[in-house]
């Protein structure tokens, strides 16, 4: 059983890493943009995120292995269609919403399960088994993804998605059901606010590149970019996001004041431990994920490596990952999460300033190798630490509700990483492109001026062998082309470097947030089930 519960929690997180390496391939295949497969990663995690609660309370009312199998069937059937997508609108609807509904049912009951039919030590076993499989699927995705994509075809690996998910449904079987001893209602209000304030909020993130954060990219003109009252739609949209979000807050303090069932219970915002390891989650994958999202577009679209080679790149990174999450708390059991935590963060954000400065002129697959390791190593100490400090902060009749808000800050952080990084590096790289063209002597002020219109809409991240063929066919001079591209490439490591700084700042910042994690090493499941809520969260 448990072997089968971590075979689906692998199958579940593979899905977030395993074709970043591959977004040229999607690009060429697709006839689409960099732009908006960083569109489809972000609301394969966004869907996730946005569902997840409500899916910890769907596998509550249906019971846990039916929810499991009906997310599995879900599940499979996005696979399917993404497997035999023609088009981007098509890989949207398989991928990110059919696979991320199905995600949303089956990881949240994954918890549930391990916390009902396992009780003390071997309880502990089974969620650091779950922790080695996300680590586990984290550092395969880039070499599974890379490989198939090299040596055969993307759309394979969602193919064999749908082999796995069906191996594990007959199997399912031989999962113990975890009954619980309520059917609660589904708070539909709720679960409406809460998936529209995510929604909006990550779309504003997502859309920022292309229409402004605050000042419209395009102010007038048939090309404007969406505005209301002379500010950009992304304001709007983040604030709206937020707005709504503290509504969905209001909504469940009035549920539960009224007596009934609301979708997240306020009154788990009493442990401290919970809310700090939740925060952390979140600082976690967003990081995460923007480098996933960001180092596949300097080794494959900047080096020019193929998806094969960028994941065996990425090597490093994956090997450090899974030899350190089950590393620490074996040969560190007296260290308190805090500690842990806060040297795997200073690990991340030594590895995110070596990659900034690292990105200049010349910069080649050496830059990415110190790097990575300490990377790597960072996450695992990371992962060794937070599912525990976040299961274990409450009693176990609530694992299921915990699991949801566990995935959901997992997948909102994924969505955030993915769509703000992503917006700084690609919003970034026509500014930086533009100023290149400005400030070059081989070109004349009529040339220059004619970029900055063409221009101003915004450039894709494509790569230098592109621009160099797409200027080929133009009546420009040599030296003319060689000044356009010695400027595209010069505003790639730009923009690429900032995205980078913007990572060390986050990470920066999440140091502050480790004040909520335990200083001690965690305790048993059966003090935390005897004490109060204040007292957990000490």
């Amino acid at each position: 059983m448990l072997g089968l519960l971590a075979l689906t929690q692998f199958l579940m997180t593979v899905d977030s890493s395993v074709m970043n390496v591959s977004i040229g391939a999607l690009v060429d295949d697709l006839d689409t943009t960099v732009t908006a497969i960083q569109g489809v990663i972000t609301a394969y995690t966004l869907v996730m995120a946005a569902s997840m609660i409500t899916g910890a309370k769907v596998g509550d009312l249906l019971g846990r292995r039916r929810a499991l199998r009906v997310g599995l069937v879900v599940y499979a059937c996005g696979s399917v269609l993404t497997a035999v997508a023609p088009n981007i609108v098509v890989l949207l609807l398989g991928w990110s919403v059919l696979e991320g509904l199905g995600a949303a049912l089956i990881m949240p009951t994954i918890v549930a399960l391990v916390a009902g039919n396992f009780v003390g030590r071997q309880r502990a076993v089974a969620y650091s088994v779950l922790a080695a499989a996300v680590a586990a699927a984290v550092a395969a995705g880039p070499i599974i993804g890379g490989f198939v994509t090299a040596y055969f075809s993307w759309r394979w690996v969602f193919a064999a998605e749908v082999v796995i998910a069906g191996a594990i449904l007959v199997g399912s079987r031989a999962i113990d059901d975890a009954p619980t001893d309520e059917r609660p209602r589904i708070d539909v209000v709720g679960a409406v606010l809460s998936a529209a304030g995510l929604g909006v909020l990550v779309l504003g993130v997502l859309q920022s590149s292309s229409w402004g954060w605050v000042r419209p990219r395009i102010a007038d003109g048939e090309d404007a970019t969406p505005q209301v009252l002379g500010i950009s739609l992304v304001a709007w949209l983040v604030v709206g996001g937020l707005l709504v979000l503290w509504l969905f807050l209001g909504w469940q303090r009035r549920v539960a004041d009224r007596g009934g069932l609301p979708l997240v219970d306020p009154s788990l915002w009493k442990y401290r431990q919970l809310t700090g390891g939740l925060t952390m989650l979140l600082l976690q994958y967003l990081v995460m994920m923007g480098v996933f999202f960001t180092m596949p577009l300097f080794l494959s679209l900047v080096l020019g490596l193929d998806a094969f080679e960028t994941g065996l790149r990425m090597l490093p990174l994956s090997v450090a990952l899974v030899v350190t999450a089950p590393a620490v708390p074996r040969f560190f059991p007296r260290a308190g999460p805090r500690l842990v935590v806060q040297v795997g963060l200073f690990l991340m954000l030594a590895a995110t300033l070596l990659l900034a400065v690292g990105f200049d002129a010349g910069a080649g697959v050496s830059v990415t190798t110190l790097p990575f390791i300490l990377l790597g190593s960072g996450m695992g100490a990371l992962s060794s630490q937070l599912g525990n400090v976040v299961v274990s902060a409450v009693p176990q009749e609530r694992s299921g509700e915990v699991g949801g808000l566990q995935y959901t800050a997992q997948n909102l952080g994924s969505s955030l990483g993915t769509a703000l990084v992503g917006a700084i590096v690609i919003g970034l790289l026509s500014t930086l492109l533009l100023t290149g063209i400005e400030q070059s002597d081989q070109l004349e002020p009529a040339l220059k001026q004619q970029a900055a219109v063409e221009l101003g809409s915004g450039v894709d991240f494509v790569s230098v062998e592109q621009v160099e063929d797409a200027l080929a066919t133009t009546t420009l001079a040599v030296d003319e082309q060689q000044a356009i591209l010695d400027a595209y490439e010069s505003a790639q490591l730009g923009a690429l470097s900032t995205g980078m700084v913007a990572l060390s700042v986050i990470l920066l910042l999440a140091l502050f947030f480790t004040r909520g994690l335990p200083t001690e090493p965690l305790i048993s499941r059966d003090e935390i089930n005897a004490a109060p809520p204040s007292t957990s969260a000490a």
